[in-house]
């Protein structure tokens, strides 16, 4: 029996051993809470569903002037690793010689590795730079609204309201807790990096012991940890801009406002003002109204007003708010109310965005750099918002807008992917099907035969955290972890770093990318950037072999000072804000330059583009697609878990008691979703946790055709993003939308599919001779697919 060996993710810190053959995990001993997805690593090692060699996409290599459209639904052949290496580093150098970097989009969401070396990330970005560039993505699925809106608002994101209101301060000092799009415990089980401590329950438990108040205001009971007893607000997915603005409205019309505050603090009220009192369009925007639109009575909007106003009241606004049509605008708005309150840069009051979205935000913040690999610069100028990757291969040379620039798509020949699955977070699968069809060539990094792998041309097997040794750190995460190897690499699988180490040896560029150094001495390497630091402060400053025996480091934090938001506060003028104004920007003479139809100069109300389609009329369901309880977002989908919450191996689908009964739906039952751009088949949980007329489906069930040829297929394992739209929040931010769907539900008649994604897939014979025979010589590679 092995014993015990330090680790980490990014749900929380453990140690593993192996035991009878089986991984055995236990959390850290000082986790007060930690998170169950823990659960899921015991599979990693054993499940069919790992990628034991790499494989090569049989009509890639036979090159006939279609083979593109059969992505997704061809056979692989089983290759060496030399022939793997030779394969792409031939395909690499004839794109970068016939197209240039341009026409190489380098893809990767970064949550594939807590750790800081064997980040897929840095590496894949760092072997692209090496090679002359590459297309890049900005911001993120999770927060792409916020992301472009805060920095006209309050400045740079992540630089002031994240680094403003902790957990320490709510339990001190909030008196009323207000969260928009409400605070689900679950989200803050996992931070990027790593939790050593989860520490949500108990502060805001401390906060509610001494007196302070809750209120969730989501289509969702459960949005919120419910043994604080919160307050639930049963808000229509999409309308808290509505709900806000007659907030506002109750606080003007009595009163309630901070006058001093906002001429002190804020630029462009009388603006903002103007518009909700109704005097530009005849339409004053007051409870009465806000409740025609939110489904919250008009009496209860102004009773919170009043309450909000007479007590210490932190307005909190989640991710999944701004990751629906006008996304930008529930945020702008939140940040206006708690301007309108006065009370941002108080102890416990004023605003925070995404505040228990992840585990370490709120926290206080580390007092020394941590080890990060250099990714060095990248040449080119072309990017795209992160969620238009179809619009992008669907649309080469076509014209976008974005934070008020006119760009247009570059023309994408290579696709190459290490780190995430976009078949997990992109909207409209059905349609990103039909892009990821258009590329010549597609290259992925995978640890498992998600919809990515089996969407690509060559497919290398990448190792899984447990396989490798690294650091395990997170930024406002006071614990360093020498995440030591677990488990012996699955099959052939190898760490990221080494497999671009051999194909950069192949280009001729293994100096430039390995810079002479093993995966062991990039440890040692990075790790002294954080020792360097620690003992310039006069900490304890271990060398890098007796912090790797020791199996964890503890490193100091900056004192909780109430950050910028409280310096401020108390002058404006010594500490103003990085917007023009210096001010929070009510109104933003910027985004109004724009001259942009769906996100003005303040924030204002938009109905859902369903509402004014018409999707509505057809679709008359809510779906809300929100994070997942039992996974991080479709990560280890296959491990046990995840799987124990599935309902006949589908994923659940809740369902009020009343729609259920409407269409002859009981509990257990296999149903269908549907819209005009898809469906999926799941199993029916019957709950009155969500409001009549809402669905609720998580994330990150791995997509399953029903029939992969056909150009709309049925999603039969309940991926919800075969239902949602693939649109931008506006031309602002170009955000994703996919938080909500209009959908319908049935009972679905007859016997369902079998679900077979986590099975092992089969090869077809002859591999390696196929590869050398017919591709090794490098011919042209040719596409069925029309390009500009």
């Amino acid at each position: 029996m092995d014993l015990f060996k330090p680790h980490s993710s990014h749900w929380g810190a453990f140690s593993g051993r192996i035991n009878d053959g089986r991984l055995e995990v236990r959390p850290h001993d000082k986790d007060p809470y930690p998170s169950p997805l823990l659960g899921n690593l015991s599979a990693v090692a054993d499940s069919p569903a790992r990628i034991q060699r790499p494989a090569v996409r049989r009509g890639w290599l036979e090159q006939d002037r279609t083979h593109t459209q059969r992505r997704g639904g061809d056979e692989f052949v089983e290759v060496s690793w030399e022939t793997a290496e030779a394969l792409v580093a031939a395909e690499l150098r004839r794109i970068y010689e016939t197209h240039g970097p341009s026409s190489v989009f380098g893809g990767s969401y970064g949550w594939s590795s807590a750790g800081r070396f064997h980040h897929a990330q840095s590496q894949i970005h760092r072997f692209l730079n090496v090679l002359g560039g590459y297309v890049r993505s900005v911001n993120t699925y999770s927060s792409g609204a916020a992301m472009v809106i805060i920095p006209h608002v309050l400045g740079p994101y992540d630089s002031f309201d994240r680094k403003s209101v902790t957990w320490d301060a709510i339990e001190r000092s909030t008196e009323l807790l207000v969260a928009f799009g409400g605070m689900a415990i679950k989200n803050a089980d996992v931070h990027g990096g790593g939790i050593s401590k989860h520490t949500v329950r108990q502060t805001l438990g401390g906060a509610g012991k001494r007196g302070a108040r809750f209120i969730s205001i989501s289509p969702l009971r459960d949005d919120f940890a419910t043994e604080l007893s919160p307050e639930w607000l049963a808000v229509k997915p999409g309308t808290d801009v509505a709900l806000m603005l007659g907030l506002a409205y109750t606080l003007v019309t009595e009163g309630l406002h901070d006058h001093a505050f906002l001429r002190r603090c804020t630029i462009g009220y009388d603006t903002f003002e103007t518009y909700l009192l109704g005097r530009e369009d005849g339409r004053p925007k007051s409870a009465d109204w806000a409740a025609s639109i939110c489904g919250i009575d008009a009496e209860t909007i102004r009773a919170l007003a009043w309450r909000m106003a007479s007590n210490r009241t932190l307005i909190t606004v989640s991710h999944s708010l701004q990751r629906a049509d006008f996304g930008e605008q529930p945020v702008w708005m939140g940040i206006v109310l708690a301007a309108m309150l006065g009370q941002i840069g108080l102890d416990g009051g004023g605003f925070s965005y995404s505040l228990g979205a992840l585990g370490n935000i709120g926290k206080t913040l580390l007092a020394v750099p941590l080890p990060t690999l250099n990714q060095f610069k990248n040449p080119m100028a072309d990017y795209i918002p992160c969620a238009r990757i179809a619009d992008m291969l669907l649309d080469p040379g076509g014209e976008f807008h974005y934070n008020g620039h006119s760009l247009r798509y570059p023309d994408i020949r290579l696709v190459y992917w290490a780190g995430g699955n976009p078949f997990h977070h992109h909207q409209d699968i059905n349609r990103l099907r039909a892009a990821f069809k258009r590329p010549e060539t597609i290259i992925v990094h995978e640890s498992a035969w998600t919809s990515t792998a089996r969407h690509a041309d060559i497919v290398l097997p990448a190792t899984t955290t447990l396989e490798r040794d690294d650091i395990g750190a997170a930024d406002r995460d006071p614990l360093m972890i020498a995440m030591k190897r677990l488990i012996d690499p699955v099959g052939a699988a190898r760490d990221d770093y080494d497999i671009f180490a051999g194909i950069a040896q192949q280009l001729g560029k293994s100096d430039a990318f390995t810079e002479g150094r093993s995966s062991r001495e990039w440890l040692a390497f990075l790790y002294e950037t954080t020792r360097s630091a620690l003992e310039a402060q006069g900490h304890d400053a271990p060398d890098f072999e007796t912090f790797w025996q020791r199996g964890e480091l503890v490193l100091p934090t900056k004192a909780d000072d109430g950050g910028p938001a409280q310096a401020f506060r108390a002058d404006p003028e010594a500490a103003p804000l990085p917007t023009p104004s210096g001010k929070i920007e009510i109104f933003s003479s910027t985004v109004e330059s724009f001259g942009y139809d769906d996100c003005k100069g303040h924030p204002r109300w938009f109905p859902a583009r369903s509402e004014t389609d018409g999707e509505a009329n057809l679709y008359p369901l809510h779906l809300v697609c929100n994070q997942p309880r039992q996974r991080l977002h479709s990560q280890l989908d296959y491990g046990d878990y995840s799987r124990s919450t599935k309902i006949k191996e589908r994923e659940p689908v809740r369902i009020h008691p009343e729609d259920a009964s409407r269409r002859g739906i009981s509990q257990g039952d296999i149903v269908r979703l549907f819209n005009a751009r898809g469906s999926c088949l799941v199993g029916a949980l019957l709950s009155e946790d969500v409001m009549p007329g809402v669905l609720q489906l998580s994330t990150g069930a791995w997509f399953e055709p029903d029939d992969p040829a056909a150009k709309r297929t049925m999603c039969i394992h309940g991926n919800p993003n075969i239902l949602t739209r693939d649109i931008g929040t506006s031309k602002l931010a170009q955000g994703s939308t996919g938080q909500i769907a209009r959908v319908e539900v049935e009972r679905y008649a007859g016997e369902p599919p079998r679900v077979t994604i986590f099975e092992a897939i089969t090869f077809a014979p002859g591999g390696e001779e196929l590869a050398v025979s017919r591709r090794y010589a490098s011919k042209p590679a040719s596409t069925g697919s029309s390009r500009r």
